[in-house]
């Protein structure tokens, strides 16, 4: 068994061995384990039933894991994003319009892109083409997006009467259960406490009971499930919309999102652990993963964040990826106990992640507003406008405008030139109906 090992992922080469890969893989698992829960429950707003959505992201996890420790042999975890799994049932479903099957393609369409961009010379081309600012704005913008969802998810701000949102009632019992669990959820993060999202779940929800906010006949209801419940959006993804403009705004969006949201991640995630060479490989997992996502049933998988934990733990090669896809299986044993989970212990989480995200905002050069402005506007449309579409949009067009008006057009590159003409063109299609 060891020599097998080795031989796959190069243990000795990589000057590790499998009792560390694995505790790094058992380290990671359950620090990104809630994505089980978080996700499932963002997409049963676009629709879909809970139950099918734990079963979609359980197996989008397992297969992007695994994927990755046998390609990439990366100790990178591939788990439904979070920011994209807002875009998929806020902007592209409850903004869009699109019933969640026809988002289930755009996803498989965006993700074969991906996967395009990711075995060709064009990841090099369009990472290239995308100024630096642009691209800290997308993931700030979505920071901001997640901050707002968590925010109204657990009721702390709401529809204002005079304005456009106001702080939420303190009286309520919703709100209460948020502010406590979410002053355990930071605690436990600035201390760094191993497993600290998830045990700000099991705590969340420990409070939501206390107050009475519980229906656990949801989980009789789960112990029963039949199998083609567990599996209703296992390939039902739906091209009905494939010649509207809506259906090719989704997958522009949503690919541009994919693309450098992944160059970005990926590229610093192979170099924390010394081995930039792996990047190839491990772009290219990101990509079959994320397409397959709309296959599974799911919002698509990114290159989480939280793979740090487990880099961190010692993971340095796929071993480790593939211990957290296996035990990623034993998560479907608990879906009537994570059907109960109440807003009130995610939405913590979601503003946690949210503020993150918007820690990025450090990285952009204010001293340049050519660089800044088109920055900013990114960051402050996405959640004001509730479309993280629109928000990129917008910063792309008016980046080259600026450019032109000060001279530098030189510094446009034409890839991004055809990139704004073509978020221009979509919002003239928009203007006149």
């Amino acid at each position: 068994m060891m020599i097998w090992m080795d031989r796959i992922f190069g243990l000795k080469q990589h000057e590790t061995t499998v009792k560390r890969e694995m505790m790094a893989g058992v380290i990671g698992f359950f620090t990104i384990v809630y994505i089980v829960a978080v996700n499932s429950l963002i997409l049963s707003e676009a629709g879909m039933p809970v139950e099918a959505a734990i079963v979609a992201t359980i197996g989008a996890s397992v297969f992007g894991c695994l994927l990755m420790g046998f390609w990439g042999n990366a100790p990178i975890l591939l788990v439904p994003g979070m920011g994209i799994n807002a875009l998929f049932s806020y902007t592209m479903v409850q903004s869009m319009g699109l019933s969640w099957q026809e988002a289930l393609a755009v996803v498989f369409v965006s993700g074969l892109i991906f996967a395009i961009v990711a075995f060709t010379r064009l990841a090099k081309i369009l990472s290239a083409a995308v100024p630096h600012s642009l691209k800290e704005a997308i993931s700030v913008g979505l920071g901001l997006f997640l901050m707002l969802i968590g925010l109204e998810k657990g009721g702390l701000v709401e529809r204002g009467t005079s304005s456009i949102l106001a702080l939420g009632s303190l009286g309520e019992a919703t709100v209460l259960a948020t502010v406590i669990t979410f002053v355990i959820a930071i605690i436990l993060f600035i201390r760094n406490v191993p497993g600290n999202f998830l045990i700000t779940i099991i705590a969340g929800t420990g409070v939501a009971f206390l107050f009475g906010l519980i229906d656990t006949s949801g989980m009789n209801r789960g112990a029963g499930m039949k199998l083609e419940e567990a599996f209703a959006v296992f390939n039902a993804l739906s091209f009905s919309g494939l010649l509207t403009m809506g259906f090719w705004v989704a997958v522009f969006s949503l690919t541009m999102v994919l693309v450098f949201e992944n160059i970005g991640l990926v590229h610093g995630q192979v170099g924390f652990i010394g081995h930039p060479e792996k990047f190839k490989r491990a772009f290219q997992a990101t990509s079959i993963s994320s397409m397959t996502s709309g296959v599974f049933g799911t919002s698509p998988t990114v290159a989480t964040v939280e793979s740090a934990a487990g880099m961190a733990a010692g993971g340095r090669t796929g071993l480790t990826a593939v211990t957290t896809g296996l035990l990623f299986l034993g998560a479907a044993f608990f879906i009537p106990a994570i059907k109960i989970i109440p807003d009130s212990a995610i939405a913590p989480i979601l503003i946690i992640i949210g503020g993150l995200m918007v820690q990025n905002i450090k990285n952009l050069d204010m001293k340049d507003m050519s660089e800044s402005f088109p920055a900013l506007l990114i960051i402050a449309l996405i959640p004001f406008t509730y479309s993280i579409a629109d928000g990129i949009a917008v910063g792309f067009i008016l980046y080259p405008i600026l450019k032109i008006a000060i001279g530098k057009w030189r510094e446009v590159t034409p890839v991004l030139y055809v990139i704004s003409a073509l978020f221009f063109v979509n919002f003239v299609f928009h203007a006149v109906g």
